[in-house]
């Protein structure tokens, strides 16, 4: 069984990226409030 690679739009990306560089939030804050794994981000 194969698993389906999750795609993330540009939107998401972006409210990700400025979480941990506008607002100081971490890595593993910000992967938790997103609800993905670390390795994600």
């Amino acid at each position: 069984m194969t698993r389906k690679r999750r795609s993330f739009t540009p939107e998401f990306k972006q409210e990700a990226t400025c979480l941990v560089l506008d607002q100081g939030y971490s890595i593993t804050e910000t992967s938790r409030s997103l609800g993905v794994v670390e390795s994600v981000l």
